[in-house]
């Protein structure tokens, strides 16, 4: 333990920096998913964290600077997620099953993400657009996608011409719709889409429900 009277050495500067950004990056972004961007206060998150909101400050510039970190973050994690999925030694149907298991996973286990894009879709964008590092981040998933939807129609088990970004909104919109209105769909229809006991049943569906449109008869325009 570095003693009161010795000054931190550089290495455990830059930690100690890296591990009170972190902690101000996780507390800002349970604020911001609990109250939403307007609603979250500085105060708060600073009063929760070890630190202050001068210090906050220092390392984000502002609150509409540390909402953009805390997406550039949350997308960084499914995009290592995307980055990391191995799918090459699979055949299509499997492979693309799998990237969408991949997305339906990452959603369920990360609620407050869905909650940050939603709030996020409420400005209009306004944080992302302006965001130099989620405009270079893309999505892997969509160059993976490609390369299956290609290997499937050369194989000729995909027989429809799908576009990667439709097939990813597809993917995205199922996961996203079970988490986001998990509440209000299931006021209306007394049926809790995260119930545990139907997990299998969803994860499943989105699967039969992607490759079926993959290999449905396409009518000629």
């Amino acid at each position: 333990m570095t003693r009161l009277d010795e000054p931190a050495r550089p290495g455990e500067r830059i930690r100690d920096a890296a591990r009170t950004r972190a902690e101000i990056l996780d507390v800002a972004t349970q604020e911001f998913a609990r109250a939403g961007y307007d609603g979250a206060r500085v105060d708060e998150i600073a009063a929760r964290t070890r630190t202050t909101k001068r210090m906050i400050y220092y390392y984000f510039g502002g609150k509409e600077q540390l909402f953009t970190a805390v997406l550039e973050r949350a997308y960084g994690v499914i995009r290592e997620a995307e980055q990391q999925l191995d799918v090459d030694h699979l055949d299509p149907v499997a492979a693309i099953r799998r990237l969408a298991e991949l997305t339906f996973d990452h959603h369920e286990q990360h609620p407050d993400f869905i909650r940050l894009v939603s709030i996020e879709n409420i400005h209009e964008a306004h944080h992302i657009a302006g965001s130099e590092e989620l405009g270079r981040i893309g999505s892997p998933a969509l160059d993976v996608i490609r390369r299956i939807l290609a290997s499937g129609r050369e194989s000729g088990l995909f027989t429809a011409d799908v576009d990667a970004v439709d097939l990813h909104a597809m993917i995205s919109s199922f996961c996203f719709f079970r988490v986001s209105n998990r509440h209000t769909f299931g006021a209306l229809f007394g049926r809790d889409l995260l119930d545990e006991a139907q997990r299998a049943h969803y994860r499943a569906m989105l699967g039969d429900m992607v490759i079926a449109y993959l290999t449905a008869e396409r009518a000629a325009d």
